[in-house]
């Protein structure tokens, strides 16, 4: 399974808010980590429709964690931003041609498989990635030079 860069930055966004404990705007974001600002506001946007960040429009606003981040499993996150996704054709929402799909267990060994993944990233919050190693807060602090 891969993740798709979409579901990278909103990641970057998250653990940003998290280890910094506070607020940035999306422009900083953008900047910091090369990514588009267009693309990266997308991202913010449905962040935001997904009740993870809240946004404060206009001068002096930005982005925060809309609740702790101990509160915030990486599971929900990759819920939202990848969606259940069909590791093959035989799933709902794959192609459907697999004539063997009636008869065939690989579907069922590929959906626990897949159930097993998003359980582990609920046992994960993004307080327990922003702690594991201090030294993220220092990758995502400003550069001074």
């Amino acid at each position: 399974m891969r993740l798709s860069v979409h579901t990278g930055h909103a990641l970057h966004v998250l653990l940003h808010l998290a280890a910094n404990g506070g607020t940035a705007t999306t422009l900083e974001i953008a900047e910091r980590y090369g990514i588009s600002r267009s693309h990266l506001t997308k991202v913010v946007s449905g962040l935001g429709r997904a009740g993870l960040i809240d946004t404060v429009r206009g001068r002096g606003g930005g982005i925060g964690l809309a609740r702790p981040a101990d509160a915030i499993a990486l599971g929900s996150v990759l819920r939202h931003t990848e969606g259940r996704i069909p590791l093959a054709e035989c799933f709902p929402v794959g192609a459907g041609a697999c004539r063997i799909a009636p008869c065939c267990e690989f579907r069922n060994v590929l959906a626990a498989a897949q159930e097993a993944f998003f359980a582990a990233l609920d046992r994960c919050t993004l307080q327990d990635l922003a702690r594991r190693d201090p030294r993220l807060v220092d990758a995502f602090a400003e550069d001074t030079g």
